[in-house]
């Protein structure tokens, strides 16, 4: 990508952006979060149980050693003896085995959450550029990844360092004890070692779970383009949107000209509006507006009146009135009862004298 297109992505991703790349396995990861809690998980099983799996060890190291002679030049009784071996130590490990297979599948929770994702397992050519891969390289990430490899590295040796200087006593005093006592000695050595080291990682991870987050979402950016696309992808662009509403419109017009027959009165201005009323007493508490529009639709609308019979009445006031504040199938505001309650009188007196 351009230095160019990197400025001008500068807003934050909306949640259709972060959900697809979501689906494309792009979530924050800290490899250093995920290390430190399987040694902590590690260390803990081993505080924990050193002493239970040491003993069980050297009971498995005894009998799979306490051999007679006779099953020592015995080839079929020697592959079994070794099968009952190693199950009787992966068994006793097993306990330390399932700390750290939880703390593995725990880690993610922390940060990114679980995301499985098919798309990200398809095989992707363009990272086997090396023009790319050299740009990855000496890219600003990789700066920052070689300096925490160094940081880690420099941080671990100095921490494993002190750890033998004060721990050779200890060490060499292994020698001198029973086996059974030695090796859970040496389980609680080592897990308190990979407890230091667990410690001095977790303050990489302290550093690199802020950065992490921080780099998703400068990932993640869009560019103002890039969201107006999305707007109109959700949405739909100006152009079908503004012919469905012209469709509906005209769908609306053919149903609202229908019922201008059916209308007691229409209101004119005399030309530029034209609101049709209908009263069933019957029906409604008052007067419906079942048509109204203006200029060609008005004259469609006067029209049609004029085809059927309906009468039309001039009251430019109360048209402009009617169209502005009523719509098509609502009751006219008490305010204007007064003013449509006259009209309608003088219709039907008129409607009375005709078929006198």
């Amino acid at each position: 990508m351009s230095e160019q297109s990197e400025q001008e992505r500068t807003e934050r991703a909306t949640p259709k952006r972060l959900e697809e790349a979501r689906k494309k396995g792009q979530v924050p990861r800290s490899k250093e979060l995920s290390t430190c809690v399987v040694l902590l998980a590690a260390c803990a099983g081993l505080l924990l149980l050193g002493d239970t799996v040491g003993q069980s060890l050297a009971a498995a190291l005894r009998h799979g050693l306490d051999l007679s002679r006779a099953e020592i030049f015995d080839e079929s009784a020697l592959v079994p003896s070794l099968s009952a071996m190693l199950f009787e130590v992966g068994m006793t490990c097993l306990p330390v085995f399932g700390i750290v297979a939880v703390a593995a599948l725990a880690a993610p929770m922390a940060i990114g959450g679980w995301n499985f994702s098919g798309q990200s397992l398809a095989p992707d050519f363009k990272r086997l550029n090396p023009v790319t891969g050299l740009g990855r390289i000496f890219s600003m990430r990789g700066v920052v990844e070689l300096c925490k490899a160094f940081g880690k590295f420099a941080l671990v040796a100095v921490v494993a360092a002190w750890l033998l200087w004060r721990s050779a006593d200890e060490l060499e005093a292994l020698g001198s004890e029973p086996i059974a006592a030695a090796i859970g000695h040496a389980a609680q050595l080592v897990g308190t070692t990979v407890l230091a080291l667990a410690g001095a990682l977790l303050a990489i991870a302290a550093i690199d779970v802020p950065y992490q987050l921080w780099r998703h979402a400068q990932d993640m950016k869009m560019s103002r383009e890039e969201i107006r696309q999305e707007t109109r992808e959700s949405d739909g662009s100006p152009e079908v949107k503004g012919r469905i509403r012209r469709v509906a419109q005209a769908l609306a017009s053919g149903r609202m000209m229908q019922d201008v027959p059916t209308a007691d009165v229409v209101v004119v201005n005399p030309t530029h509006y034209a609101v049709a009323l209908r009263y069933d007493d019957a029906r409604s508490r008052a007067p419906i507006v079942v048509a109204k529009g203006t200029d060609l639709i008005a004259a469609r609308i006067r029209e049609i009146a004029g085809e059927h019979g309906v009468p039309i009445v001039e009251a430019p006031p109360l048209a402009r009135n009617l169209h502005r504040s009523v719509e098509i199938g609502s009751e006219i505001p008490v305010a204007l009862y007064a003013a449509v309650a006259q009209i309608l009188t003088y219709v039907y007196q008129l409607r009375a004298r005709s078929i006198q």
